[in-house]
């Protein structure tokens, strides 16, 4: 497994990242998507964030199995309002249901902590609703700061509970 920071997203790229995203929201993931999921509102999602991308408003990784097909996916949103400039928002955390429990959460938070130091950043913070994410990210020191219910809802419409996670990225000396 490969993760590669995405500085250009083309076509290869938005058709693997859909696979992931569409995999995930079938999977009843809540990750900004409802039921019925389809690869045109994917391929769309993916096209705004090349041009984010571009405009150096957001950093996006990706993981790629020995095929080099994309198995993973993360981001850091680095456009937040000026009075933020230290932080970034860690979004679209997505592996395929196919390859998960290998590490590859783990691997893909560890560069976009590392990405988002790079950026400047020295505080990151995400929302999840998903247990398994919770685990990951308490185990690679991301600190719980608070549950809202009903926060948004799962695929099929369901509404679900939201976790907020923050870390302090520090550099290593």
């Amino acid at each position: 497994m490969t993760i590669r920071r995405l500085h250009a997203i083309g076509e290869r790229e938005v058709r693997g990242l859909s696979d992931v995203l569409l995999d995930c929201v079938e999977g009843g993931a809540s990750v900004s998507f409802m039921l019925p999921m389809t690869r045109e509102k994917a391929e769309t999602f993916w096209r705004g964030a090349a041009a984010g991308v571009a405009r150096g408003e957001r950093i996006v990784f990706a993981a790629e199995d020995d095929d080099g097909a994309i198995v993973g996916t993360v981001q850091v949103i680095t456009d937040l309002p000026e009075n933020q400039p230290h932080r970034g928002d860690l979004a679209k955390m997505l592996v395929h249901r196919r390859a998960r429990k290998r590490g590859i959460g783990a691997a893909l938070l560890a560069a976009a902590e590392r990405g988002a130091l790079e950026a400047g950043k020295t505080l990151l913070v995400l929302d999840t609703a998903s247990g398994d994410a919770e685990r990951l990210y308490a185990r690679e020191g991301w600190e719980r700061s608070g549950e809202v219910p009903d926060f948004a809802l799962f695929p099929d419409g369901r509404p679900c509970a939201t976790t907020f996670f923050y870390k302090f990225l520090r550099r290593e000396s």
